[in-house]
Order: structure tokens, then sequence, then C-alpha cells
């Protein structure tokens, strides 16, 4: 078992209840989204005791921040939504680079990624201009709702799988976040079930296409994957804060947001 990735999960687990920021995204900084994507793709195949002993502890950590750090995030974005956000935004800023150098841009790139990264960021950045309202909480659970989580949990995890696409926004699209957070936070069992099947098939399906991509057309999906993600630094931008108190605190939690990626990929990419 590669315990390490136990830490890698509770990193990944932490940001994807943040809606704006992709797992994927992180996944990339980590230097483990290339062989994320072969595990999940691979998981039923001959190989699968392999692939196994990645995805378990990964999984351990990414479940375990999951349910710890739920309502934090959920606190921070209630009582400090601004601040929080700029912190995250320096993260996914900080994780461009990397990419690039994953991508072996320098010398790989040519027109036609370049305009693929356009795209990608057209792509998302268009997502903003749609200004997802959370909704309410699904008190009357029945067998539509159920249909509806296992759909969203399929979606948001198919999207989720790619970096600069955030589940948990395609999720407030679908009107099923706060539903799904809810109870993740109140251990509402039967929800968390119907949706994390949903999610677990999802994984499937797109590591499935993404591998596919990955192996034959590796600099053009990277080019994408660039794009994407730098097109969520618009969604995850607030605007400018009030005050000349909360913007000299929002650069800050800006630096520190950046300096923690370029810090934890220096680490994984040595």
């Amino acid at each position: 078992m590669e315990w390490k990735n136990v830490y890698r999960g509770l990193i990944m687990g932490s940001v994807e209840v943040v809606p704006g920021i992709s797992g994927g995204t992180i996944a990339v900084l980590l230097g483990i989204y290339e062989q994320l994507i072969a595990s999940i793709s691979g998981f039923f195949s001959k190989d699968w005791k392999k692939h196994l002993s990645f995805l378990i502890p990964l999984g351990v950590g990414m479940v375990t921040a999951i349910f710890l750090f739920a309502r934090v995030i959920d606190w921070l974005f209630t009582h400090y939504p601004t601040q929080t956000q700029f912190f995250f935004l320096g993260l996914v800023i900080g994780v461009i680079p990397f990419l690039y150098q994953k991508a072996e841009g320098k010398t790989k790139f040519q027109a036609k990624q370049y305009i693929l990264l356009i795209i990608g960021f057209i792509v998302v950045s268009g997502l903003g201009i749609l200004n997802p309202n959370e909704g309410q909480v699904i008190q009357d659970i029945n067998t539509d709702t159920y249909i509806l989580l296992f759909i969203a949990g399929f979606i948001g995890s198919s999207v989720m799988m790619v970096p600069g696409i955030s589940g948990s926004m395609i999720m407030m699209l679908l009107g099923v976040y706060p539903t799904i957070m809810a109870a993740i936070s109140n251990f509402q069992f039967s929800v968390i079930i119907v949706a994390g099947a949903g999610i677990a098939l999802g994984f499937i399906i797109m590591s499935k296409i993404i591998a596919y991509f990955l192996r034959n057309y590796f600099a053009s999906t990277y080019a994408i994957i660039i794009g994407l993600v730098i097109g969520a630094v618009t969604i995850v931008f607030p605007g400018i804060p009030a005050g000349a108190g909360s913007i000299i605190v929002c650069i800050l939690l800006f630096i520190g947001g950046l300096i923690a990626a370029l810090a934890l990929g220096r680490l994984e990419y040595k």
C-alpha cells in the first residue's frame, strides 16, 4: 500500500467540497494525476491489485477529509467567503506552472495546442456566467430525489476527473450540493450511498475516456486542461474586497495559497 497517498487524499478531499476547485487540479499539483486516471480506469483489469494498493489509501484520505472538513469549509465560506476564496485562488494559480511543465509546453505546444487552451478557458469561464444558486436542502427524500442524486453524482464526478472543472460547482448547478453536504455532515447514509454510487460510476467511465486521450493526444489533452484551470481562476475570483484591511488580508491569503501550491508542487515533482 502506498500510504503516502493518505495525506494526498486528505488534501484532495478537503478541496473537493469547495465549489470552483477541482480535485483533478490538486491531483496534478500532487504529481499523481496520470497514475490516478490509470488506476481508476484499470481497476477491473488483471493488474487490479496494483491499482487497489494506490487507490485505497488515497480513498481513505479523501473520505476522511470530506467528513472532517465539510463543516469547517462550510463555516469558512459562511463567515469569511472572500478571504477563503483568495487562498484557494492562489492555490489554483500555483498549479499552472506545474501543468505547463508536465505537458512539456515549451517544446510540444504549437498553434493547435494554444487554440485548444483558449477553448478550455472559454468553456470553464463560461460556467461562471451561470452564477449557480445553491438552493435548499431537500427535505422530502423520495425515489425521484434518489434518481436525481445518483445522476448528479455521476455528472459531478465525471467532471471532477477533469482538472479545472469543479464537481461541487456542477452539483450546485444541479441543485443538490447543499443536500449532499448536509447528508455528509449529518451522516445520512441513504443519500451518501446513492450519490456515492453515481460518483463511483462517473469516476470509472470518465477515467477511461481521459486515459485514452492522454495515451493518444498527450500534449493536446494537457493544453485543454491548462485552459480549464486558467478558466477556473475566473470562477474562484470573488472580486475586489471592500476596505484596505480586507484587501491586505486577502492579498496575504492569496500569497499563502500560492506559496502552498508552489511548495507542494516542488516537493512532489522533485
